[in-house]
């Protein structure tokens, strides 16, 4: 029997093989579970530094989090955090990061994650991949002495790949969230005035 990939199925073939061997891979032990799309701002600071020019400083995420039927499921926050609205969490510490591929988007990045919260659909994450990010980076400019404590919230879209152990009990994950089989899936979520 011959098998033929889909125009549909190259863009998954071509993310897999592209998280396959980057420097985000989940580490050995860890399965993907689910993946969730975010969709909201990054939030930055012009703060000064003794000894530098005024500059951009990353200050949090703010974003809401869409199952692959996109309705909303939580959301993410400073921290950083994720939290399911059925209240379970975690909260990620960056392992690596790697650039994007899309110009003007934030970096793909590999966290850590530690349950916080009452047991639910996020609590048994043990770590998660940033990917397929859309926007999301500091200004090029407009940061200096006389704008120096202004705010700004950058636009941004990515998918979060949540991984578990491969021996933990996986369980069903909440209605609407299937499990995820590979990096990089397509949701429908609001386009809140992103460009792709």
């Amino acid at each position: 029997m011959k098998t033929r990939l889909t125009p549909l199925a190259l863009p998954l073939v071509a993310a897999l093989v592209a998280c396959a061997g980057s420097p985000v891979a989940a580490p050995p032990g860890d399965v993907p579970w689910m993946t969730v799309a975010a969709q909201g701002t990054q939030i930055y600071d012009c703060r000064i530094t003794v000894g530098a020019a005024p500059a951009w400083t990353f200050v949090a995420p703010e974003a809401e989090l869409f199952d692959a039927d996109g309705r909303r499921i939580g959301r993410h926050g400073a921290g950083p955090m994720w939290q399911h609205t059925d209240g379970s969490g975690f909260v990620g510490t960056v392992r690596a990061r790697a650039p994007s591929p899309a110009a003007g988007a934030i970096p793909w990045l590999l966290l850590a994650a530690q349950a916080q919260g009452p047991d639910g659909v996020f609590s048994r994450v043990s770590s998660v991949q940033r990917v397929n990010t859309v926007g999301g980076e500091a200004p090029a400019g407009g940061c200096g002495p006389a704008t120096v404590g202004a705010r700004v919230q950058m636009a941004y879209r990515a998918d979060y790949v949540l991984h578990v152990p491969q021996s933990a009990p996986t369980g069903t994950p909440a209605r609407g969230t299937p499990p995820h089989d590979g990096p990089a899936m397509a949701f429908a979520v609001p386009a809140w005035g992103l460009q792709p």
